[in-house]
């Protein structure tokens, strides 16, 4: 295969025109100085107004190396060298007029000439594909002070770092040191849920855009957002600091006061410029917790502070900026919001390029284990004193909080207050099974709801199946049917449902079809699991 150098003028380094400039290093004339590596063809970049040197160089390149054939190709990067834009443009369309041939023909771009802008453009223009070949970079003598007598260098640049062993392993460390930073170094066992932290890792790092963050109260949502931000801070250059707000608690009035701030007078009771929240965040993260309570006209007012970094305060007619990154957090599903005329379109649509669903506790119970422990290091943490539990009393409380029928209404709040509880009652900071049953009988009495007939969650079944229906049903087949539609609800697909529902017996069945045996059940009803999800 014939060979084939690229490369732009150097219009420092390659210079000079007297015979003193051969003892001198210029990097492109040095690139054809080595007896093992011919090229067939250079091509070389310049600018009009250094036509003059430009065919010096040629000229020189041709002496040194007679077999080889030097062409010059007239760019034009613009009045700025140090513009990105207007160079890579420049660069890029070069490429795209030449006529590649990498079936007969081996390239090789020269990125030691040209500012670093020009070189930063051949590395991405290379990487991208659009200026195929390997990038080679050319060094002087080692020593200067014997210029002729030593012969200049040169190195090939491979950017395959799957070649790199230790580089890979490196990347790989530190992607999984900031995945167990967002989850506050629990070692999480749940499979969706470490895919799911990954793939945030990656997003925060790498976006600057909004990320919606949906799941049920207590799923983690604003401590999540917490890791985020110190991730940011820590690896992506984030400087500000981290402003949160439940947008349930602003009501009324003082919602567009409290994000977007006020000047005096504004309204009753402005007695002092207010600044808000968003000016607050400005340069760090904002996390607005519960986003679909926010009223539609702040809403309206968030999309444009997002569109165009600016807003106005309350009785302002001078808008204020704010650059901040958005955390939203929500429990509803918002498309349905939209649906109902309560949430903006073009909000959400802002909002939602990166949504990740929490899981519930109940959906991660091969977690409760090791975030028991985190949450006994956490109350160690905030009291002063330890706590432990007594290996009963460990399996106790375990057997009760990951079996299948626990529904953790309250999620990781729930876990949080089950252990304070229990470390805050345990003598000498030893929890016994005398405190994990009185635990475990305050926990269900807490989820209970009057009228549920000790059915947690509940469902609607008059709804579901209507009062006729329901009324030819006994009252101990209700109460079963009850739990089932509402595991059926709180499930993402039937299999989940069929899991949960048949959790013991399955064991003891050498064949299992769990979702097929909940089918056949709901079907004895005239129902489905459609029909079920249908009815949360």
């Amino acid at each position: 295969m014939k060979r084939v150098a690229i490369g732009i003028l150097g219009t420092k380094l390659d210079g000079g025109f007297d015979n003193e400039r051969w003892d001198f290093w210029r990097p492109t004339v040095s690139l054809f100085q080595h007896e093992e590596l011919l090229f067939d063809r250079f091509e070389l970049l310049a600018e009009k107004q250094y036509a003059k040197l430009s065919e010096r160089v040629l000229a020189d390149v041709r002496q040194i190396s007679p077999e080889t054939e030097a062409r010059l190709h007239e760019v034009q990067f613009g009045r700025d060298a140090w513009d990105l834009e207007a160079v890579y443009g420049t660069l890029h369309d070069w490429a795209r007029s030449y006529r590649f041939d990498p079936e007969h023909e081996e390239y090789y771009i020269h990125i030691t000439t040209g500012t670093h802008i020009a070189q930063i453009s051949l590395f991405l223009l290379n990487e991208a594909g659009t200026l195929p070949g390997k990038l080679i970079q050319t060094s002087p003598p080692l020593a200067r002070s014997t210029r002729k007598a030593q012969t200049p260098g040169y190195s090939l640049i491979d950017l395959d770092l799957s070649k790199y062993d230790k580089l890979s392993t490196r990347f790989a460390e530190e992607q999984a040191e900031a995945a167990d930073f967002l989850k506050s170094g629990i070692a999480t066992r749940n499979a969706p849920f470490n895919r799911m932290i990954d793939r945030i890792e990656q997003v925060a790092l790498r976006s600057k855009a909004p990320i919606l963050l949906h799941g049920a109260t207590g799923a983690g949502k604003s401590q999540l957002a917490r890791r985020l931000h110190e991730l940011k801070r820590q690896r992506g250059g984030l400087k500000g600091g981290f402003v949160e707000i439940n947008c349930a608690t602003l009501q009324g009035d003082t919602a567009a006061s409290a994000l977007f701030g006020h000047v005096r007078g504004s309204f009753t009771g402005a007695q002092r410029d207010r600044p808000g929240l968003l000016r607050e965040a400005d340069g760090g993260m904002l996390f607005l917790d519960e986003i679909g309570e926010l009223g539609l006209d702040e809403q309206a007012m968030l999309l444009r502070a997002l569109e165009d970094k600016t807003f106005l305060a309350v009785g302002s007619d001078r808008p204020s900026t704010s650059d901040f990154l958005l955390i939203a957090g929500t429990n509803k599903d918002l498309r349905m919001e939209v649906a109902q005329g309560r949430f903006r379109e073009d909000l959400l649509a802002r909002i939602n390029l990166w949504t990740f669903t929490l899981p519930s506790l109940a959906q991660r119970r091969e977690d409760i284990a090791p975030n028991l422990d985190y949450e006994l290091k956490r109350f160690a943490s905030t009291h002063g004193r330890e706590a432990s539990f007594n290996k009963e009393a460990r399996q106790q409380f375990l057997g009760f909080a990951e079996a299948a029928d626990t529904p953790w209404s309250g999620n990781f709040r729930d876990l949080n207050a089950a252990v304070t509880r229990m470390a805050t009652l345990a003598p000498r900071g030893r929890i016994r099974v005398e405190e994990v049953m009185e635990e475990i009988d305050r926990l269900r009495e807490s989820w209970h709801r009057p009228g549920t007939l000790a059915v947690p969650e509940g469902a609607d079944l008059e709804n579901l199946l209507g009062r006729e229906a329901l009324s030819a049903i006994d009252p101990f087949d209700r109460v079963q049917l009850a739990h089932v539609v509402a595991v059926c609800q709180r499930s993402k697909t039937l299999s989940d449902a069929g899991r949960e529902l048949f959790a013991v017996s399955r064991k003891k069945r050498a064949v299992t079809n769990d979702a097929d045996r909940l089918k056949k059940y709901l079907a004895k009803f005239d129902l489905d699991f459609e029909r079920c999800q249908g009815g949360r």
